[in-house]
Parts: structure tokens; C-alpha cells; sequence
């Protein structure tokens, strides 16, 4: 038989449980950091320190081509930026108009024609996953063989475009990649032929997670298709609005492949974008300095864009 516990015993007892008990759960609280440890071990060496080597760089008049001689300019790199008739200030600022052109065309497609394609896709009917399929066969293609297959489809002169227009009787020398405005429906269709599947994955799942039952009540209350769609698929799509249009428009405005390999910025750099710019500047002319100057620039520029589209939606959101 065992002895009966004393008072004593048990209050040291209930003691030693209460100095175990915050050891314990700071050990559960570990277990998160634990997990996310790998992640953020890689963030750390990828991306933040390049992200705070990229502003000591931009500090400095930068060639990497004579590492000897690197004279520190301050801000001066970024006064540049913003000082008219300085080396950067034209060309950079066109190449920032161009950008903006393409995330101003792109983005609204991006959001509207994805949506109709999932609304399309999520009703049952026969041959509906090959359809799905179909719409996201795209995406999987590099930029590289996107822009060649487009650029071969767009060619003035022996395109398949242009042959089709012709066998039409419509007019068959469209400079689709040399003149504007042709030239921002050749990237801009491209883009959206590419990309559209991604967005369009996306709104189907949220779609998918909208319960069924609401349809139902909205049938025997007798709402139409509009109402329907007002009422209850725009407000249950509405998180997943907000997470595209932030992925769409850093995309957009992160554009580099399609006119590289589709223009080369024709007309006369008009479609050059910032990226494009950035890369001639700091790779092609040795100016790593003022080349990331440009891209601390742009990456505020979508910082107050994102901050703006966030408070925009989600503040939408909380009045409704």
C-alpha cells in the first residue's frame, strides 16, 4: 500500500506542474518557428539580404567591371531618377509609361475574362474538363515559347494572322509588332492567352467553395441570373478578387519576356518596359548603381499601388 500524500506533497506538487506548465507551452509555441525555420532560412539568404545589399548598392556608382573603382553618390542615383535632362530621366520614364500601358490593358482583362472562363467551366456539362484542361494547357509554356509562337503567328509579312485576314478579304499588312497601337494587342492578347487559365484555376476554386444552398434560396426567391451573380458570387469570389488583382498587377507590372522576344521594345522603345531598361542599364552598360536605383523606384510605386488596391477592396469589403 502506498502512503497517503500530505498537504505538503501536494502543494509542491501543484508547484512543480505551474513552473512546467509556461515551459511547456513555450515549447508548443516553438513548434511553429520550427516548421517555418527552412523557409525562412532561405527568405533570409535569397531575398532579404539581396533586397538590403540592392540599397547599398544603389548608394554607390556601381560597375562591376572595374570593382576598384566604386565612388559613393549618396542619393544621388535617385535624384537622377527625378531630375529632368539627366542620362536616366527620359528613357527610364518612357519605359515606366510603358509598363504602366501594359498593366493598365492587361490587369481588367485579366480580372474579367478568367472569371467568365470559370463560370463557363463550373457548370456541369458534357466534355467540361477537357474544356478546363484546354484553357490551362497555356500557362505551362515558357515565356520564351510563348513569345516565339506569337511572334511567328504575328508577323507582317508571313504570319498566319495576317494571311487569315487576307484570305478574308480583310487588310492583310498589319504591322502588328512594329506600330502602335498593334503593337500593345499583340502583347496584350498574348499575355492574356498565356495567363488567363492561372486566374481562371483560381476563381473555380473560389467558386467551388461558395455553398450550393445559397443558390438554391436565391432560385425559389425567384432572383434572376444578375441578381444571383451580384448577390451572392461577387461577394463570396471577393477574397479571391483581392488576391488577383495584387498577383495581376505585380505581374503585369514585372512584364519582361513577352516584348523582349515579341518587339525587342518596338516602335522606338515604346514598348520597352522598366524591367527591359533596368536589365540594358545595369547589365548592358555596366551601371548597377543607377539600375537599382530604378528598381527600389518601381518596387515603391507597387507598394503604394498594392497598399491602394488592398484598402480599396477590403475596405469594400467591411462596408458591405
Amino acid at each position: 500500500m502506498t502512503a497517503p500524500t500530505t498537504r505538503v506533497e501536494r502543494t509542491r506538487g501543484a508547484a512543480g506542474s505551474e513552473k512546467g506548465a509556461p515551459r511547456g507551452r513555450r515549447g508548443r509555441a516553438a513548434v511553429p518557428w520550427l516548421f517555418l525555420a527552412p523557409y525562412l532560412c532561405f527568405f533570409g539568404l535569397f531575398v532579404f539580404a539581396p533586397a538590403v545589399y540592392g540599397i547599398y548598392v544603389s548608394l554607390f556608382d556601381w560597375d562591376f567591371s572595374f570593382p576598384s573603382y566604386r565612388p559613393f553618390v549618396g542619393l544621388g542615383n535617385y535624384v537622377d531618377l527625378f531630375t529632368p535632362g539627366t542620362l536616366d530621366y527620359a528613357s527610364f520614364w518612357r519605359s515606366m509609361r510603358a509598363t504602366g500601358l501594359f498593366t493598365l490593358f492587361t490587369v481588367p482583362l485579366m480580372l474579367t475574362v478568367p472569371l467568365g472562363v470559370a463560370l463557363l467551366v463550373d457548370k456541369p456539362f458534357r466534355g467540361r474538363t477537357v474544356l478546363r484542361a484546354a484553357f490551362f494547357a497555356p500557362y505551362v509554356l515558357g515565356v520564351a515559347v510563348v513569345g516565339v509562337l506569337w511572334k511567328f503567328v504575328l508577323d507582317t509579312q508571313h504570319g498566319i494572322l495576317n494571311r487569315i485576314l487576307g484570305g478574308l478579304g480583310l487588310p492583310d499588312d498589319i504591322p502588328w509588332l512594329q506600330q502602335e497601337p498593334w503593337v500593345w494587342v499583340s502583347l496584350v492578347g498574348a499575355t492574356l492567352w498565356w495567363t488567363l487559365g492561372f486566374n481562371a484555376i483560381i476563381y473555380l476554386a473560389g467558386l467551388q467553395s461558395i455553398p450550393r444552398d445559397q443558390y438554391e434560396a436565391a432560385a425559389l426567391d425567384g432572383a434572376g441570373r444578375w441578381r444571383t451573380f451580384r448577390s451572392i458570387t461577387l461577394p463570396g469570389l471577393r477574397p479571391v478578387v483581392v488576391f488577383v488583382v495584387m498577383i495581376t498587377v505585380l505581374a503585369s507590372a514585372n512584364v519582361f519576356g513577352q516584348p523582349y522576344v515579341m518587339t525587342d521594345g518596338d516602335p522606338n522603345g515604346a514598348s520597352r518596359s522598366a524591367i527591359m531598361y533596368m536589365s540594358d542599364v545595369g547589365l548592358g552598360e555596366s551601371r548597377m548603381g543607377s539600375a537599382t536605383a530604378m528598381s527600389y523606384v518601381l518596387a515603391l510605386l507597387l507598394v503604394v499601388v498594392s497598399i491602394l488596391n488592398f484598402r480599396f477592396l477590403v475596405g469594400k469589403e467591411d462596408q458591405s
